[in-house]
């Protein structure tokens, strides 16, 4: 695939012997996993989405020509995603988790924190995982009480000076 790709899930395993396989969802926009539509493997084989339902927190999916369990259980580990264009448009202010990965991060007082190291997806909300280039990590809730501004095309984010999470605590 030429465009960039967004990763939308993971092929976990093969689920019993219809062809079935077990998907870690990692797209917030419901509409990806209806039937019919598709995605594509990290190696951009197309896989079109014949049938899917909800199996705990992850999906249990089936796609055209995957019949049986060796077939599904050959997907096993593979990585889904969808070009980049296919994601719908966002409002003024917003970004897509993939897009602060890489983005330098600093407080409002200028401390330089790192880089967004990845985004790790929560049910409340994200957490920026930012590690410095010692090596030293700083996990930040993604959310407007920390999160003063983000400029993903300038890849920088501003967060606010919190003591004991952004700055040390003061002895």
């Amino acid at each position: 695939m030429d465009e960039p790709t967004v990763v939308v899930g993971r092929i976990a395993k093969a689920h019993g012997v219809r062809g079935e396989v077990v998907v870690e969802n990692r797209s917030d926009n419901p509409e990806r996993w209806a039937s019919g539509s598709t995605v594509f493997d990290e190696v951009g084989h197309t896989l079109r989405i014949r049938s899917v339902r909800p199996h705990g927190d992850r999906l249990l999916v089936t796609f055209d020509g995957i019949d049986d369990r060796d077939a599904a259980g050959s997907l096993a580990g593979r990585t889904l995603v969808v070009p980049e264009s296919w994601l719908p448009s966002l409002d003024e202010g917003q970004w897509w988790a993939f897009q602060i990965e890489g983005c330098s991060v600093t407080t409002e007082s200028g401390r330089a924190l790192g880089r967004v190291d990845e985004v790790l997806a929560y049910p409340a909300h994200d957490i920026w995982r930012v590690v410095a280039d010692d090596d030293t990590e700083t996990l930040i809730p993604a959310v407007e009480a920390f999160v003063v501004s983000v400029d993903a095309t300038a890849r920088s984010a501003v967060v606010r000076d919190v003591p004991g999470l952004t700055v040390p605590d003061e002895i």
